[in-house]
C-alpha cells in the first residue's frame, strides 16, 4: 500500500527517509520541466563518466569498448538506474527535510504567536481589573473601602487581591487609600478655602480634626492650618511620589493619530500670571492665581483656564522653568496687588489632543504631538508654544475624570 505524502509523514518512516516520497508531484508545470531537464543533463554526464566519450575509459581507467549496441544500451540503462537511485536517495529526501523544517518552524511560530496573544489578552484583562479598582477608589473616597468590597470589584479572592495589588503598585491597598484621601485633602486645604478643616478631616476618613492634624503634620511637616496659609510644596511632592508612581503604572497611555483632531479656534483674550523659576514652587503660584481669579469673579465654569508652556517640564536648569497661568476674560483686568497682565491666545488652526485622567503630567501627550504626530502629519507648527485648556479639575471631579485638551498651533 502506498503512503500518501503529507507534511507529517513525508520525511520519515520507521526512522528512515522515504526514498520515493516525491515533492515532484506538487510542482507546477514550469518547475517540472526544469527538474526533468536537470535529470536529463545529470543522466548525460553520468553516462559519459561511466562509458567514456569514446567508450574506452571509465573514471580514468582503460577498458575495452562495449561489444555492440546491446552492450551500450545496457550500460545506458545501468547509468539511468544509478541516476534514479541517486535522485531518489539524495534529492527528494533533501527537499523533504526542507519541507519538514519549514513545517516545524511554522508550527513553532504559530504556537508562539498564539501563546503571545493569550498572554497579552490575560495581561489586558488583569490591567482592566486593577483599573476598575483604582477608578472605584477615586469615586468612593468618602465611603468605607474595605478589602472585601475592593476584591469584589476586581473579581479576585480577598487574599489574592491584596497580594496582587501590593505586587503591582508597590503599596498596600490601605496605604494607597490613605494617600489618595490625603492628596484630596491637601488640594482642598490649598485651593478651596471655603471648606473647613474639620469637614476636610472627616472626608479624609478621620474621626476627629486632631487625629487628622497629627497625621498631616507627620507626613508634610506642617499643620493643616499652616499648610492652608503657606504650603511647603517640596515635602508635599515627595510625600505623594509613591502614589503618583503607583497610578502611572496603569494609567500610561499610548496615543495614536486617531486621538488628534484639527480645529479652527478663535482668539481668546486672557489675564496672565507668569511663573518663572523652580517648578517645585509652582503650587504657590497656582494658589495665588486661584485666590486672584476668585477675587476677580472669574469662576472656572464661566471663564476658561489655560496653561501656556514656555519651557520643558524639566529643563536643564530649574531657573529656566516657565509657564503662564491664564484665565479667559474680556473684562478690564484689576491686578489687586498681583503681577497680572493682559494677553491673548491667538486663534487659527490647531492640532488638539484630549487627555482624560492623570492631567498633572501632560508632558507625554505634548511629546507625542511634537515628536510623533507633527512630522508624520506633514503640518508645520506656528510660532506659538503648545498650551492646554483645563476642562475639569481635581478635586472637583475624581482624579481619573479630570480632562485637559492640548493645543499645538499650526500654520
Amino acid at each position: 500500500m502506498g503512503l500518501k505524502p503529507t507534511p507529517g509523514n513525508v520525511t520519515e518512516k520507521w526512522g528512515r527517509p522515504l526514498l520515493f516520497a516525491t515533492p515532484f508531484r506538487r510542482m507546477d508545470f514550469t518547475a517540472r520541466i526544469i527538474r526533468c531537464a536537470e535529470i536529463l543533463i545529470a543522466a548525460g554526464v553520468l553516462e559519459l563518466l561511466l562509458i567514456g566519450v569514446d567508450g574506452t575509459q571509465v573514471c580514468g581507467e582503460r577498458r575495452a569498448p562495449s561489444a555492440g549496441p546491446e552492450g551500450d544500451q545496457a550500460v545506458g540503462r545501468a547509468a539511468l538506474l544509478v541516476l534514479l537511485i541517486v535522485v531518489a536517495m539524495f534529492c527528494d529526501p533533501l527537499q523533504n527535510r526542507k519541507i519538514e523544517r519549514a513545517r516545524q518552524i511554522y508550527v513553532r511560530l504559530a504556537g508562539a504567536a498564539t501563546e503571545d496573544r493569550t498572554m497579552k489578552a490575560a495581561l489586558q484583562n488583569y490591567h482592566a481589573r486593577m483599573q476598575r479598582v483604582l477608578d472605584h477608589i477615586d469615586r468612593h473616597l468618602d465611603d468605607d473601602l474595605d478589602l472585601d468590597a475592593l476584591s469584589s470589584v476586581a473579581a479576585y479572592s480577598k487574599y489574592h487581591f491584596h497580594r496582587q495589588f501590593t505586587a503591582t503598585f508597590g503599596l498596600s491597598v490601605h496605604r494607597y487609600i490613605q494617600l489618595a484621601r490625603m492628596k484630596r485633602a491637601s488640594y482642598r486645604l490649598a485651593y478651596r478655602d471655603a471648606q473647613s478643616i474639620t469637614d476636610i478631616a472627616m472626608d479624609a476618613g478621620y474621626d476627629a480634626p486632631d487625629a487628622f492634624a497629627r497625621a498631616f503634620r507627620q507626613r508634610f511637616g506642617q499643620s493643616p492650618s499652616s499648610f492652608r496659609k503657606s504650603p511647603d510644596w517640596e515635602p508635599w511632592l515627595a510625600a505623594f511620589g509613591p502614589l503618583d508612581t503607583a497610578r502611572s503604572k496603569l494609567m500610561q497611555r499610548t496615543f495614536t493619530t486617531d486621538d488628534v483632531t484639527i480645529r479652527d479656534v478663535p482668539p481668546t483674550r486672557v489675564a496672565i500670571m507668569e511663573h518663572r523659576g523652580d517648578p517645585t514652587t509652582l503650587g504657590a503660584t497656582i494658589q495665588r492665581f486661584i485666590a486672584w481669579r476668585k477675587a476677580a469673579g472669574l469662576h472656572p465654569k464661566t471663564s476658561p483656564t489655560f496653561n501656556v508652556w514656555r519651557s520643558e517640564r524639566c529643563p536643564a536648569s530649574a531657573a529656566d522653568y516657565s509657564v503662564d497661568l491664564c484665565v479667559g476674560t474680556d473684562q478690564p483686568i484689576k491686578a489687586n496687588g498681583e503681577q497680572i497682565k493682559a494677553g491673548e491666545i491667538p486663534g487659527g488652526r490647531c492640532a488638539v489632543l484630549r487627555v482624560v485622567g492623570n492631567t498633572d503630567n501632560l508632558e507625554p501627550a505634548a511629546l507625542y504631538l511634537y515628536r510623533d504626530w507633527l512630522p508624520a502629519s506633514g503640518e508645520e507648527a506656528r510660532d506659538f508654544p503648545i498650551y492646554c485648556q483645563r476642562i475639569s479639575f481635581f478635586p472637583e471631579v475624581p482624579e481619573h475624570e479630570a480632562v485637559a485638551e492640548l493645543f499645538l498651533p499650526l500654520k
